[in-house]
C-alpha cells in the first residue's frame, strides 16, 4: 500500500501487522547492594505506527577505524532495512550534513512538503555523564584532526523512493505526526555522539514521548582505548549501550526485525 503525500509517496504498512521485539533495559536495584537489574521483555508494536531512523551512516569518516567498522556494518544494516521496508515500516535516512547530495531525490523532496507540526514540550530527563571519555574525538586509529570526510550515506544502504531523507528533527517530527508514528527504532553511529544527541536521535525522541529502542548490534561508538576508562573499543561501545539502557531507552537486536515471531 502507498500513501500519497503531494507529488511523492511514503511507504505505509499494508495491514496492522504486529512487530514483536525483545527489549532490554536496566533499572536501579531497590534492595540490597547498589547496582542495576537487567530486564528483558517482549513488546508488540503496530507496524503502521513504527519507524526506523538510520543515523549518520556516512560513506566515509575522518577516522579510518570508524570508516572500517561502518563498511562492515552497512551491508548487514541494509538487509535489515530491506526486510523492515517489506513489512511496511517507515524508514528515515539521516546522514547529517549531506542534504545537498539528495536535494533531487524523491525521498528528500517528499518530507519537505509535509506541513509543520508542533512538537510537545520536552520532558525533563536525567542526563548523567557518559562512562567513556571521547574528548579527543574518539578515534582509535590515531588521527589528530577531524574534518568532514563524508558527502553522502554509505553506498551499501539502499534508499527507496518511499523512504524519507532528513537530518532535521522538526522535519522528522512532521512526518511522524502525519503518519501517526508512536514507535522509533534507532540504528547507526556513533552511539555516544550522534545516536544520542542529534535533533532526530534518541534524546529528543524520548523527550517528545515516543517509544524508542536502539538496535544495539547495529551501532558503534567513537572511543579511543587510550582514554578513560581504558578498555577496548568494543567494551567502550558496550558501556555506552548499557548507559543508554539505564538512562534513555531500551535496546533490541536487529534480528527481531527480520525473524517472524513463531506461531
Amino acid at each position: 500500500m502507498i500513501l500519497d503525500i503531494g507529488r511523492y509517496v511514503f511507504s505505509a504498512a499494508a495491514s496492522d501487522e504486529t512487530l514483536t521485539l525483545c527489549q532490554r533495559r536496566q533499572e536501579k536495584r531497590t534492595t540490597g547492594r547498589n547496582g542495576w537489574r537487567i530486564l528483558e521483555e517482549e513488546i508488540d508494536w503496530k507496524v503502521s505506527e513504527t519507524a526506523i531512523i538510520v543515523v549518520d551512516m556516512w560513506n566515509e569518516h575522518w577516522s579510518w577505524g570508524a570508516t572500517e567498522r561502518v563498511n562492515i556494518m552497512a551491508p548487514r544494516m541494509n538487509i535489515v532495512l530491506n526486510r523492515a521496508r517489506q513489512r511496511g515500516i517507515q524508514i528515515i535516512h539521516a546522514p547529517s550534513d549531506t542534504m545537498d547530495f539528495y536535494e533531487d531525490h524523491p525521498a528528500r523532496q517528499s518530507i519537505l512538503e509535509i506541513p509543520h507540526a508542533d512538537p510537545p514540550p520536552e520532558r525533563e530527563m536525567e542526563d548523567p555523564p557518559q562512562p567513556v571519555d571521547a574528548s579527543d574525538g574518539g578515534s582509535d586509529t590515531g588521527e589528530a584532526d577531524s574534518y568532514k570526510a563524508w558527502h553522502r550515506q554509505h553506498e551499501a544502504i539502499e534508499i527507496d523512493d518511499g523512504d524519507a531523507i532528513s537530518d532535521n528533527g522538526q522535519e522528522v517530527y512532521n512526518l511522524f505526526a502525519q503518519k501517526g508514528i508512536k514507535n522509533v527504532i534507532i540504528m547507526g553511529v556513533h552511539t555516544n555522539m550522534c545516536v544520542l544527541g542529534r535533533s532526530f536521535a534518541i534524546k529528543p525522541m524520548v523527550k517528545w514521548g515516543f517509544n524508542v529502542v536502539l538496535a544495539r548490534d547495529l551501532t558503534d561508538a567513537m572511543y579511543n582505548p587510550y582514554k578513560p576508562p581504558y578498555v577496548s573499543h568494543e567494551e567502550g561501545t558496550h558501556l555506552i549501550i548499557e548507559y543508554i539502557e539505564k538512562f534513555w531507552c531500551p535496546t533490541i537486536l536487529s534480528g527481531d526485525l527480520t525473524t517472524p515471531k513463531p506461531e
